[in-house]
């Protein structure tokens, strides 16, 4: 299945070898700009860097079907994706030769030898550029009811940035091509990735998202608990192997009496919390903390080292050496990628539970 969503249904297609890759957005309602400047910046933010990714050529030009004069009509949105620079030689021989870490032999297995091997096909991280497309549309539509959703790099390999920031300190996040906000973790995980891309290895890492302004009582008990929708988009990205919310693995080692977030009250007569240990949710509600989670990248799946696999024609066991293009760390380009999934989960929630309509914080 590739949709998702409740009241705001995405639905993507295309894939990584195709001429394009797209979205289409359904439920949002009528009224919004619809900001080109916003998709085109977040697309940019989501190309490789010349100094730790590929050379490959991204331009990610993009056409949006549907919508009148500017504005979103209520009809379904479509966004188109020009693929561009496409290589689909270099996957000539994996057909029958599973890369190890994708999705090449499960597909094989799942799509009786039908499934498109040119670049991962539909399991490609290609797909995540109409996800980001879809982001950002939607972040100037949820910044005018007051909601921001920020992310960044918090870790590549053992190397950690700061723990302590602004959201001022947030916003500059783009500054650099890693998407850090200490300039000494950025220069030691800078040398990390090019050392590693010298062994002809990769190197994964931790991506954390902070969506700020949210009403008070945003979600639904289990089954649809603000966690679940934003956890089950956010797997649904290619490399995403664990999702944690506030302090998330470290908060067992804490005691109930450290871990709660007590309550108190301004004397502006606001109700406020001292701490933000469960991520600005408790029983699937938003409690009006900024949300905070964190997803782990795996190390990319794509290296030049020597790896084995199988030959399934043959039926014998072979040493695989990955020809083409790979990034050594993929994890800056999540950024944006996480930054979209909040985004749509977002307005989704937004939509579902206020009557269709895109209240912020009350």
């Amino acid at each position: 299945m590739n949709v998702f969503g409740n009241s705001l249904k995405i639905i993507l297609f295309g894939k990584s070898h195709e001429k394009y890759v797209g979205i289409t957005l359904d439920g949002l309602p009528a009224g919004f700009k619809i900001d080109e400047e916003s998709i085109a910046k977040y697309l940019n933010y989501r190309r490789p860097k010349p100094i730790i990714n590929t050379s490959r050529v991204e331009e990610d030009e993009f056409e949006i079907i549907g919508g009148f004069n500017g504005f979103t009509d209520g009809a379904p949105l479509t966004i188109l994706i020009k693929n561009k620079d496409v290589k689909s030689s270099d996957y000539d021989e994996l057909f029958l030769k599973p890369r190890p870490g994708h999705a090449d032999y499960p597909a094989y297995i799942k799509y009786k030898g039908f499934n498109d091997y040119r670049g991962g096909g539909q399991f490609s991280g290609r797909m995540t550029a109409p996800i980001v497309a879809a982001g950002g549309l939607l972040a100037p539509i949820l910044e005018n009811v007051g909601i921001r959703c920020y992310s960044r790099v918090v870790s590549i390999g053992e190397i950690k940035d700061s723990e302590e920031y602004t959201l001022e300190q947030l916003e500059r996040r783009y500054e650099n091509d890693l998407r850090v906000l200490s300039s000494g973790a950025y220069e030691k995980m800078m040398e990390k990735i090019l050392a590693v891309r010298r062994e002809g290895d990769s190197i994964g890492g931790v991506v954390e998202t902070v969506i700020s302004g949210l009403p008070v009582g945003l979600g639904e008990p289990f089954f649809y608990s603000l966690e679940s929708g934003i956890s089950a988009l956010a797997f649904s990205i290619p490399g995403i192997k664990g999702i944690e919310f506030g302090d998330g693995f470290q908060g067992t080692l804490l005691r109930g009496s450290e871990f709660n977030d007590q309550l108190y009250l301004e004397n502006s007569g606001k109700i406020k919390l001292k701490s933000n240990h469960s991520g600005g949710i408790n029983g699937g509600l938003s409690n009006g903390n900024p949300v905070v989670f964190r997803v782990a990248v795996r190390p990319t799946s794509s290296i030049p080292k020597p790896q084995n696999t199988v030959n399934m024609k043959e039926m014998s066991n072979e040493i695989l050496r990955i020809k083409g293009r790979h990034d050594p760390c993929i994890v800056p380009r999540v950024v944006p990628i996480m930054e979209s999934v909040a985004n749509i989960a977002i307005t989704d929630f937004l939509l579902t539970f206020n009557g269709g309509e895109l209240i912020g914080k009350n």
